[in-house]
């Protein structure tokens, strides 16, 4: 039975859903994909900016011992609103969260030269610094001066990375912890050998089984189902989590059931930021290379990301634009400034809402879903940690599939947009980070301009974004040159 177009409704006309076209029902399950294949950050990014003191030795949050569940808390709340606000404001099917690398640059790289609300006040400075960028028109004619086959490239390069993403996430590819190979299919043994990874792999065969079929809601669908073996699994086994060595657990959190389905927030967290309290700690030139090492990759981490699912959703025009650019790019860095000051690290796009594209999600209604979903999350996590990282990641995998596939549309056979494609492609994957692809494939661009004579072809924000990332790449030696730690 075929599913009904979504009436011309004031819904369906504030979103275009049907102008899209795409149906309610198809945004809603777009959107509740989206929310669980990147609902992990709830509980990742507590463990990574949660677990380490500052400088002074006090944790985020305050005091000596660490505040798990009030940064869980208020990571959920911050995704929420601000994904809410991308669906409301944009209309894209884009959802933010803390993102993963800035993270933990802020509690690795940050949180150790000063105290914690000192951190979070750079991360609420780059995030205004980002919006002044937007609003002055600079982000988006940088976005507009790319070649449109290097944004091509970048969709392709995300798509290994999300796919690599889900495949680590699983523990299907680990460390091997060896020089030779590095990486290794469930590690070191290079083989299947635990009950989670098998999971991983039964929820990937389902979803491939059912979108090759073309199932209505096959993402959705195989998620639950696989949520459900792993549940069974759980109780026959007992795994338990991963930790102290023990790879044979489930990778975050273990599919049990919770004695209550609810809990009560802390949202004690927010406003926890000092924004010119790190010019005290480390002094205005320290301050301005960590803002700038902020900035640039939050820059282009989430054009690369809103080009990727736009490609994905055929949401793109003739340019390789998506619709409302300026729209989406401030409310990335209103996202960036909230996630400061709410004290849980600068919030931006995630490439993981190409999941609830490829469900059939077109319009901002699946942001507005899945943000809710979020703040349903900060009461309801016991329910959310039902479903372990090992059900969600085959979304990611059958995702980087479908975004690879853009792979047909670069000129392979000119060097000067072939090279720079090959680096931004390969780079992201293998360096675990979007803006070292972007950035390589960038400067590649106009180092192959220059060398074949064609310096007028260049565009100036391309030798001016190059530039940056020159200095970007080159960042450490030059924090050593000015004598910061």
């Amino acid at each position: 039975m075929s599913e009904a177009p979504a009436k011309v409704s004031g819904l369906n006309r504030f979103f275009s859903i049907s102008a899209r076209g795409s149906t309610v029902g198809r945004e809603v399950r777009g959107g509740i994909v989206t929310f669980f294949t990147m609902a992990y950050i709830i509980v990742l990014n507590p463990l990574i900016i949660g677990l380490s003191p500052d400088v002074d030795g006090q944790f985020l949050g305050g005091g000596t011992e660490p505040n798990i569940p009030m940064i869980a808390a208020a990571t959920a709340l911050v995704a929420g609103v601000v994904t809410i606000l991308m669906g409301l404001v944009a209309n894209y099917p884009l959802a933010l969260a803390a993102g993963l690398g800035l993270n933990a640059f802020v509690a690795f790289g940050l949180a150790t030269q000063m105290t914690w609300a000192d951190a979070m006040g750079l991360v609420v400075i780059e995030g205004v610094v980002i919006l002044v960028l937007v609003l002055t028109g600079f982000r988006q004619a940088v976005f507009n001066a790319v070649p449109r086959q290097l944004k091509t490239a970048i969709t392709v390069g995300l798509g290994l990375f999300i796919a690599l993403v889900g495949f680590v996430n699983s523990g299907f590819v680990a460390v091997t912890g060896e020089p030779s190979p590095p990486l290794g299919l469930g590690g070191a043994a290079g083989e299947i050998t635990t009950l989670p990874v098998a999971v991983f792999c039964f929820g990937l065969v389902v979803m491939m089984v059912l979108y090759a079929r073309q199932v209505r809601g096959a993402i959705l669908w195989s998620i639950v189902g696989t949520t459900v073996v792993a549940v069974a699994v759980q109780a026959l086994a007992d795994l338990g989590t991963q930790g102290d060595g023990d790879t044979s657990g489930w990778n975050l959190n273990a599919p049990e059931f919770p004695s209550s389905p609810v809990s009560v927030p802390d949202f004690g967290l927010l406003g926890q930021f000092d924004l010119l309290g790190s010019l005290e700690r480390v002094g205005l030139v320290s301050v301005l290379l960590l803002v700038f090492t902020l900035m640039l990759a939050d820059f282009f981490d989430t054009m690369g990301t809103m080009v990727a699912v736009g490609a994905e959703g055929d949401l793109l025009d003739e340019d390789g634009n998506p619709p409302r650019t300026k729209q989406i790019l401030v409310v990335d860095s209103v996202a960036a400034m909230a996630g400061g000051a709410a004290a849980v690290s600068s919030n931006t796009s995630y490439i993981e809402s190409a999941s609830g594209v490829g469900e059939g999600a077109r319009t901002g209604l699946a942001s507005v879903v899945t943000g809710v979903c979020f703040l349903l999350a900060t009461f309801l996590s016991p329910i959310v940690g039902l479903v372990p990282n090992e059900a969600a990641a085959p979304a990611l995998v059958l995702v980087g599939f479908l975004m690879m596939a853009q792979v047909r549309n670069i000129a392979w056979d000119d060097m000067e947009i072939a090279i720079p494609a090959f680096l931004t492609i390969a780079l992201m994957p293998f360096t675990y980070s979007i803006a070292t692809g972007i950035g390589a494939g960038f400067v590649a661009y106009v180092v192959l301009k220059i060398g074949r004579g064609k310096i007028r072809a260049v565009h100036p924000l391309m030798w001016v974004v190059a530039i940056l990332f020159v200095v970007y790449f080159t960042i450490s030696p030059i924090r050593s040159l000015f004598g910061i730690g």
